[in-house]
């Protein structure tokens, strides 16, 4: 790529459109391309894998779609960013949960949970805890306030519950309670006690509910990419800022330059200084991507001949631990696919991730057998590993114990020339695709403005944005 023509006294001379190098091509970093790209800018993508998505990754091995990475749309409704893409793209929704998110939602349609015995709880137990683990989740916003440093989640659980020995839960009343825990650490990718009770509700749910992409989430991604120069497999291993613009340097020595950069990678390549910043980043920015947590929660997609398990959303696992404890993704009820997903979070994650792909899937199918004995074996298999993947490592962010929220904020804010997108930068939808799709929009619009405060002739360049045509989203199970 060649770089801008520039001129003696430090000025850019604008005989052409200014250019933007976008580092990822995940949603965060195709929103941004595709937002620059139809206010005229050129707009290069480089991206480390030899595929656009990111942590979006829609597999099709089994002969239909399987997200291995995200997979809903987190608030179904107009308010969320994605809703005009979706809408517009006619993709189909499957609403799996309700307005309360998934943290406590007990709408016994949704799920069925077992004992490592193979006996179902009963229904009635379930709801019943349900409303124990609500009510544990709002008084552990009370009692917070008394601490003067941040506790985690385990520990502030361990202090409602010495106080209100009533919500305490007895023998599998107690297995049913960790399943509730359980499923809060998937939310967050991490265990309960490295999360902070101060912000684990910063978070801002949009209304609507919670919808499974039927069709998955590649679609999306498709429509991002198109008419973008793309090019994969081109890992940044430096990004150097200088008074002209920017310096990008590829692992294979290949050089790029432009006017500025958007830095769309995930926290973790951000934690493992893979990409080198020269000048030095600012010890502010730094502090941000070091002190956000980074969780992570893996899918073992199990595809069968028959199906042999009840017609609900979840199959729960309960046991005396959130480690022992699981839950499968039933794909069959909302896509008539024969695929049950196996969903380990936090440390259960990492340590999956220490086995092979046969290994993995046997200990899923060795879960599913204790809660259904007569369990039919998987024709095929998928394992994602995205805490050891070197283009994530890990999933997504969460606020840990003793750091501030702001620290998303403080990741998002730009350093001279480079501006910077991705969940991990959204303080309001963080862990999200939306949170992701609406950072990158967010960075274009700065990046555009800030390259016309350096350059008064690019006024010309910053045609206003056509918005996407709003069309209703088409959701089951109203």
């Amino acid at each position: 790529m060649a770089p801008a023509s520039q001129n003696k006294g430090g000025g850019r001379v604008h005989d052409g459109p200014p250019s933007v190098i976008v580092v990822g091509a995940g949603v965060a970093g195709l929103a941004a391309a595709r937002a620059l790209h139809k206010a005229s800018f050129k707009v290069t993508v480089l991206e480390s894998r030899g595929r656009i998505g990111g942590r979006v990754h829609t597999d099709y091995s089994f002969g239909f779609p399987v997200d291995m990475g995200a997979s809903w749309l987190h608030g179904v409704s107009e308010d969320n960013p994605l809703a005009s893409v979706i809408g517009r793209l006619g993709l189909p929704l499957y609403r799996t949960s309700g307005d309360n998110s998934v943290l406590y939602d007990h709408d016994l349609e949704s799920y069925a949970l077992f004992d490592m015995d193979g006996v179902q709880v009963p229904p009635e137990l379930v709801f019943r805890v349900g409303e124990s683990f609500e009510a544990l989740l709002e008084m552990t916003k009370k009692i917070r306030e008394e601490f003067p440093e941040d506790i985690s989640v385990s520990k502030a659980f361990s202090v409602v519950l010495e106080r209100h020995p009533e919500l305490r839960q007895e023998g599998l009343a107690k297995k049913v309670l960790e399943w509730y825990l359980c499923r809060l650490e998937g939310w967050f990718g991490a265990d309960a006690d490295q999360i902070s009770v101060r912000c684990w509700d910063e978070e801002e749910l949009l209304e609507g509910g919670h919808g499974l992409m039927v069709r998955g989430y590649f679609p999306v991604v498709r429509h991002l990419a198109e008419g973008i120069d793309i090019r994969l497999n081109h890992r940044v291993v430096q990004v150097i800022r200088h008074s002209q613009g920017v310096k990008i340097v590829t692992e294979d020595s290949q050089v790029f330059e432009a006017d500025a950069a958007v830095v769309a990678v995930p926290a973790g390549v951000l934690k493992a200084k893979i990409i080198r910043f020269e000048p030095r980043l600012p010890a502010w920015k730094e502090e941000a991507f070091a002190g956000l947590g980074l969780g992570n929660e893996n899918k073992i997609a199990l595809c069968f001949d028959v199906v042999f398990w009840p017609n609900v959303e979840f199959l729960g696992v309960v046991a005396s631990t959130t480690y022992g404890c699981s839950y499968f993704l039933n794909l069959h009820k909302p896509t008539g696919h024969p695929v049950l997903v196996y969903m380990p979070a936090g440390r259960l994650a990492d340590d999956i991730e220490k086995l092979s792909d046969m290994e993995a899937a046997s200990f899923a199918f060795g879960l599913l057998q204790k809660i259904l004995p007569n369990a039919a074996k998987p024709v095929k298999f998928l394992v994602s590993r995205w805490g050891s993947d070197i283009n994530s490592l890990g999933c997504y962010t969460y606020d840990m114990v003793g750091k501030q929220h702001e620290l998303y904020e403080q990741l998002r804010a730009p350093v001279d020339t480079l501006f910077f997108a991705g969940e991990a930068t959204s303080a309001s939808f963080p862990g999200t695709v939306h949170g992701a799709f609406a950072t990158g929009a967010l960075a274009a619009s700065e990046c555009r403005k800030g390259l016309v405060e350096r350059g008064k002739c690019l006024e010309l360049f910053q045609p206003a944005m056509a918005a996407e045509d709003m069309r209703p989203l088409q959701i089951s199970r109203l």
